[in-house]
């Protein structure tokens, strides 16, 4: 049986390939897969050797089944790119000839030109398909070595969302399921802000309790931004929202921590690594502007990233605002 097929060979859809072939075959498609091929090690993963069940192509089989899902394991920014090159097989009215394919966004971020999340750019570029969500406190690294992990899938289609529920659970991927798929577009997308606060915060020396006032106050912001966009606040008190937000803010291993944590010690960020918060901060603040929602560490980070603020000067900017009550 063909579980899944995922577009994008980097570390989380490489990961993601190996755990559910557990289940059965998997197609893992990217542009240099005939780079390393032979060896089946992806370079973002050298450690994981990726069993048989993985299939390597360059492209979508042309007779994969219409009841198999497709995860895009790209990032936000090449999400356009990838639907255009795919987009014969993907299913819907883009040159497919299968309706209503289940298409999985894992990338984490907002479109600057649409304010949407993957999901539902996704489902925006490919009419008829059925745009899903899969987010939650993951590494690649954590999933590639078969260490639990619990994710959360957002389809609004309940009987779809059930079966590719079971399709995508094995041993050590545990999927949780809900319908609001704007809520785990958003909470997957603001907690990378938050993360790089958390890590100018503590790159800085400002201490573990700035770190956590930070977290805390960040997620009311992520609630409000959601809900005003017609998000449940629920969703954000979840795996997506509020389990990803703790494990992005207090990991060495997350790429956002990380790229703040240096900019935050005054060194220079690794180069070479997709730091979906960037992009996604003054996406935030946009965003939080346009529906009239407060977002004063959105705001810092934003500031401290364009060049507008010092790490000291925005936290001073964000201790010095007028006293509130903590329900407001």
């Amino acid at each position: 049986m063909t579980v899944a097929a995922v577009i994008g060979a980097g570390a989380f859809g490489a990961a993601l390939a190996a755990a559910l072939a557990d289940r059965g075959e998997v197609w893992l498609i990217g542009r240099d897969i005939a780079g390393w091929r032979a060896a089946r090690r992806p370079p973002r993963l050298p450690d994981l050797k990726l069993p048989e069940g993985v299939v390597l192509a360059e492209a979508l089989p042309l007779d994969l089944g219409p009841e198999v899902p497709v995860l895009m394991a790209v990032p936000m920014a090449a999400t356009a790119a990838a639907v255009a090159a795919h987009g014969a097989h993907l299913g819907g009215r883009l040159g497919g000839r299968l309706g209503g394919r289940v298409l999985i966004a894992c990338a984490k971020g907002i479109d600057p030109q649409t304010g949407l999340g993957a999901g539902s750019l996704i489902g925006r570029l490919v009419p008829g398909s059925v745009p899903a969500v899969l987010t939650g406190p993951s590494f690649a690294a954590d999933i590639a070595r078969g260490l639990p992990t619990a994710l959360a899938l957002a389809l609004d289609d309940g009987p779809r969302a059930e079966a590719v529920q079971a399709r995508l659970a094995t041993p050590v991927l545990r999927i949780y399921r809900g319908t609001d798929l704007r809520g785990a577009e958003l909470g997957g997308a603001l907690k990378n802000v938050v993360a790089i606060g958390a890590g100018l915060a503590i790159g800085a020396g400002m201490g573990e309790s700035a770190r956590a006032a930070l977290m805390t106050r960040g997620h009311a912001e992520m609630v409000r931004i959601a809900v005003a966009s017609g998000a449940r606040a629920a969703t954000l008190h979840g795996l997506a929202g509020l389990g990803d937000l703790v494990l992005t803010c207090t990991s060495a291993q997350s790429r956002n921590f990380a790229h703040g944590a240096a900019i935050g010690a005054g060194t220079l960020p690794a180069a070479g690594r997709t730091i979906e918060g960037i992009a996604t901060a003054a996406a935030a603040v946009a965003l939080a502007e346009r529906l009239g929602v407060r977002a004063p560490v959105m705001g810092a980070v934003a500031a401290v990233l364009g060049g507008r603020a010092t790490v000291a000067e925005a936290m001073a900017a964000l201790m010095a605002r007028p006293l509130r009550s903590e329900e407001d």
